[in-house]
């Protein structure tokens, strides 16, 4: 059994704006998850999409958005 396909991505806080690095998991076409930043501990919604070619693309917002 192979383990998936983790991608580094830099995101930005939507919050305090600090860049976050995040590993994202590219055995699904789509996601949708929250994780709290390593910055200023506040919640980001995250929302992962992976097109056919495996680019990965990461919306961020705010919990309040």
């Amino acid at each position: 059994m192979s383990m998936p396909e983790l991608t580094d991505k830099t995101i930005s806080c939507p919050y305090c704006g600090e860049a976050i690095s995040l590993l994202v998991d590219g055995s699904l076409p789509e996601q949708s998850y929250v994780e709290d930043c390593q910055v200023c501990c506040r919640p980001i919604i995250l929302n992962v999409s992976i097109d056919a070619d495996g680019d990965v693309a990461v919306q961020v917002r705010s919990e309040n958005e």
